[in-house]
């Protein structure tokens, strides 16, 4: 199922043995699109430290409790490898979250999740395994948060058509499978969702999202997507007021 990631920010992150703070952000890889990390403020219980969380110790989000179920403990949150606030995510860091919680890397194998489409729990590496995900582990890093783009122009083959506004999230694979785009008065002001697979690059100096289509093939492709879920009794789903 899809969620729009700024309906996740701000809900309780609930541990086995007790509530540890809240979503701040996610960090995605904006090379497959998908979040390898949620991102948790957890008040004054951690200070001055980032705590991360694989979507390998998480449930499914339950919005009508507004909570994110956390198969970990406190305790074992508490002594996980620290990174200070405001760091970036180094390699050597993943290297030694993944090899303290025991879990497969991503980046080992030719899946979403290395080897396999999804994130799950797994039993601790074998002895030797960290110095293999030193080997394989590529140089170029590409972790960045979704709030940070938020605002980015996005632009077109033919010419910007908006900015982004939100992206959705699938809580099965954690893909970030399309934009949400405030489309201004190019589109009568509409939101109009564009699949993250036509996404060309990100320009981080010139903050924008440069992506494989025309306007005409956003548009027409809204249109499409309007008269299908019209036709099946769905209502307005390729784009929003």
């Amino acid at each position: 199922m899809l969620k729009n990631t700024k309906e996740l920010y701000g809900i309780r992150l609930a541990a086995t043995d007790g509530d540890i703070g809240h979503v701040k952000d996610f960090y995605f890889d904006d090379k497959n699109w998908v979040v390898r990390y949620v991102v948790a403020d957890t008040g004054s219980w951690l200070s001055g430290r980032q705590v991360l969380l694989s979507p390998h110790a998480l449930g499914r989000f339950d919005q009508n409790a507004g909570v994110l179920p956390v198969n970990l403990t406190r305790a074992k949150i508490e002594s996980s490898p620290s990174i200070e606030t405001h760091r970036p995510v180094s390699r050597q860091y993943e290297i030694d979250y993944y090899r303290y919680y025991g879990w497969p890397a991503y980046w080992n194998g030719g899946a979403m999740w290395g080897l396999g489409e999804y994130p799950v729990p797994a039993a601790p590496s074998k002895a030797g395994t960290a110095d293999r995900l030193k080997l394989h582990h590529r140089s170029d890093k590409h972790l960045q948060s979704t709030r940070s783009i938020i605002g980015y122009d996005i632009q077109a083959i033919d010419g910007p058509i908006g900015s982004v506004s939100a992206l959705m999230l699938n809580d099965l694979s954690w893909a970030l499978q399309e934009i949400v785009a405030g489309s201004g008065h190019w589109y009568s002001g509409k939101e109009v969702l564009i699949s993250t697979r036509k996404v060309v690059r990100i320009s981080y100096e010139e903050s924008k999202v440069f992506v494989s289509l025309s306007k005409g093939d956003i548009a027409r492709t809204t249109a499409n997507e309007l008269a299908g879920a019209a036709s099946i009794g769905f209502g307005s789903a390729g784009f929003r007021d």
